[in-house]
């Protein structure tokens, strides 16, 4: 069979609306707002072949497609198996500016083989499992005292809820520059509430402010017993010295490394006892860069944890032995999922109620990502077209 080559590259990007939604103190966090709008920006990337099998993914960032600019010479007219070798190139090509652009095209590749193969990305990878369990994933809290994530409590009805729905597991992203007091009070809430009932799980992305804060709630989380406790202050997740003191002091294992980028980084923090679990990235270093970074905490006797709902993340998770969770959101009772919901054919999602009564989501069956992008309404919605030939 031929190598297919290399012959276009097509960079879609869209908007679209999502209602109830609005960003809290700083205008990055997404929190519930009633009557509010937010207008999300998304991409698509197409790799089209000489031989009519073309490879897409809707993912990645204006950063991304900027950094494309830099690589697509090498692109074009490669042959599109050649993973690895375009991997390793472009890892290094990229190191001055942090390996942003690598993931989209990787996935889009990965996608295109599949189709090629005429299998999913996962039977490519020596996946054997068919769904994978969920956690629920909140948006950040809010100040909406009816029917919002504006207290301790109204996050333990939202985990009542997610548990009566099926759920098993359950993570609580905080609130911005909120009293620690609070925080923490969320924590021994939600654990009195449904703590041995399903597996909790604190993520305050990088909010708090000192170590002695992300120590007090550490302790919380000791003491409700939560599964792990995420990038809790504003290092921004990358210190491996100030989280290994963390773990040295509090006993909830750590979850670290979705702010870094590529397999030896990841595998420094946890050799260096920085991280229990590790957290792998799709969207950061592409299917690719992520199972390496699986099969080096599966030698180490770690845990990998995927940031991120999505086709492809549900396609490695089934793929790897040692993860646990795959991340359903971000979610809330009365605001709809942070991820569109008319972008995908055939009923794919990723929302409150995608979730069986197992509390699982099923693995993509048609070739590549397994899902069909629905072009119609990609089409009304885009902004604006990228080209290179």
């Amino acid at each position: 069979m031929k190598d297919p080559l290399i012959t276009r590259i097509e960079v879609h990007e869209y908007a679209y609306t999502l209602d109830n939604l609005g960003t809290d103190y700083n205008g990055f966090n997404l929190v519930y707002s009633p009557g509010g709008k937010v207008e999300p920006k998304g991409h698509i990337i197409r790799i089209l072949t000489d031989v009519g099998v073309v490879g897409e993914y809707a993912g990645g960032g204006d950063a991304d497609y900027a950094n494309l600019k830099r690589f697509k010479h090498y692109l074009l007219g490669r042959s599109a198996l050649e993973r690895e070798r375009i991997y390793t190139d472009v890892n290094r090509a990229l190191r001055q500016v942090a390996r942003i652009g690598l993931a989209p095209v990787d996935v889009a590749l990965w996608d295109l083989a599949g189709k090629l193969f005429d299998v999913p990305i996962y039977k490519l990878l020596g996946g054997y499992k068919e769904s994978v369990p969920c956690y629920a994933s909140t948006y950040h809290g809010d100040t909406v005292a009816n029917g919002g994530l504006a207290s301790p409590e109204a996050y333990a009805d939202f985990a009542e809820q997610c548990l009566q729905m099926g759920y098993p597991a359950f993570k609580v992203h905080g609130w911005g520059r909120a009293p620690i007091a609070q925080e923490a009070a969320t924590v021994l809430t939600v654990a009195k509430r449904v703590g041995g009932k399903m597996d909790l799980m604190l993520d305050p992305a990088c909010e708090y402010t000192t170590f002695g804060d992300a120590l007090k709630v550490g302790r919380a989380c000791d003491e409700a017993k939560f599964f792990w406790y995420e990038d809790p202050y504003r290092d921004g997740g990358t210190s491996q010295f100030a989280h290994r003191k963390l773990r040295q002091l509090i006993h909830t294992p750590l979850l670290q490394t979705e702010h870094v980028r590529s397999l030896e980084p990841h595998i420094d923090f946890a050799i260096a006892d920085a991280t229990d679990f590790v957290r792998g990235d799709v969207g950061y270093d592409g299917i690719t860069g992520m199972m390496k970074v699986a099969h080096a905490c599966e030698a180490l006797g770690l845990d990998i944890e995927l940031h991120g709902p999505g086709p492809a993340q549900r396609q490695c998770m089934a793929s790897i032995r040692n993860t646990n969770y795959y991340e359903m959101g971000l979610l809330h009772p009365n605001a709809p999922a942070s991820h569109d919901p008319h972008l995908y054919k055939d009923g794919y999602r990723d929302s409150l109620d995608a979730i069986d009564a197992k509390g699982h989501v099923p693995i993509p069956q048609k070739p590549g990502l397994g899902v069909d992008i629905d072009w119609d309404w990609v089409t009304k919605q885009r902004t604006g077209m990228t080209v290179y030939e």
